[in-house]
């Protein structure tokens, strides 16, 4: 097996490999660009105009994706999977990985889109190396773009495995892309409604990529997501890799769209949330419900039919979201 192959072992171990660039027998080459990014080039006469990046590890606890990345990493360097695609394999934050944590100093996935350029610390270096990294990638023109940034959820899930798609004006969301995660195995998708500062948001809107944030089970550690099933996912990935895809069939099939109604704010330490602890994603709000409060009488009460609750965390730092609530989406224009 070639040894850029081992990515994550590389980077977990904080080591820079000896060799950068390395070819498989049938001419694809890997090249070792930074910590926990690698290129991966197949040979010209075989490339299908396809970038594909996939990125895993932006918070360090989430291993189920990491691993994936790894099965497909060693399958490539083994001359078991023959790439036809373009590639850039990103794990986000080696550091936290290497302690088995989300984060070090502050989620690296608020702050991409320029966010980073006001911050300091290990996560705001490596959010602008991550953007760095992607737009070179993204760089060649007249190709498709497609970002899948894949990542675990801290708490379990009505739904899940779920997608999140970022929003540009005037941009129509795409039909086959939908189409797509269906058939990978995802239930629903949210459809976001104003810019983000988030990876996928970042090379959605600047760098005109078609991107997702998939959310795959919950975290658990390394070696212990067997109750992560990620088998539709892995086969359709293999199948895009290797360009024999099949065709994407029309329509949405059993997929699930929501839009957000609102993003509840934590603004200072008086925030309550008022949900259980282990609240599940997409857990249905009654009408009336009394969400959250804060300070200035600031009061979240659920006024939207059909609403549901994704991402609640009332520990986020003041200023962050600390949950969205969700609808079902109406009227959705499809490309």
């Amino acid at each position: 097996m070639l040894a850029l192959g081992k990515l994550l072992e590389l980077t977990l171990a904080g080591h820079e490999p000896a060799a950068k660039i390395q070819l498989t027998p049938e001419g694809a080459r890997l090249r070792w660009l930074a910590e926990g990014a690698l290129e991966i080039t197949p040979p010209e006469a075989l490339d299908t105009g396809l970038d594909l990046l996939l990125s895993a590890g932006i918070h360090g606890n989430e291993t189920a994706p990491i691993e994936l990345l790894d099965r497909l990493l060693r399958g490539i360097a083994r001359h078991e999977l023959k790439p036809r695609a373009r590639m850039l394999f990103l794990f986000g934050n080696p550091s936290a990985m290497r302690r088995g944590e989300r984060y070090i100093e502050q989620d690296i996935n608020r702050l991409f889109n320029g966010v980073h350029e006001q911050n300091t610390g290990v996560e705001a270096l490596r959010a602008c190396e991550l953007e760095h990294l992607a737009s070179n990638f993204f760089s060649k023109p007249d190709r498709i773009r497609l970002h899948y940034d894949l990542h675990t959820a801290i708490r379990g899930s009505k739904i899940e495995q779920f997608a999140l798609y970022p929003w540009q004006p005037d941009r129509p969301r795409s039909a086959r892309e939908l189409s797509r995660l269906s058939a990978a195995g995802i239930d629903a998708v949210l459809l976001h409604n104003k810019t983000s500062i988030t990876f996928s948001a970042f090379t959605y809107s600047k760098l005109g990529a078609e991107a997702f944030t998939l959310e795959l089970g919950k975290a658990r550690p390394f070696g212990q997501n067997e109750l992560v099933n990620l088998d539709l996912l892995e086969q359709r990935l293999c199948a895009i890799i290797e360009g024999r895809e099949p065709p994407v069939e029309n329509g949405l099939g059993a997929l699930q769209l929501f839009a957000v109604a609102r993003e509840i704010i934590k603004r200072s330490d008086e925030f309550q949330l008022h949900l259980p602890a282990d609240v599940e994603n997409f857990s249905e709000l009654p009408l009336g419900y009394l969400l959250a409060e804060d300070v200035a009488d600031t009061r979240w009460v659920v006024d939207e039919p059909g609403a549901r609750i994704i991402f609640p965390n009332p520990k986020v730092k003041n200023g962050l979201r600390a949950g969205i609530l969700i609808v079902p989406a109406e009227d959705v224009q499809l490309a």
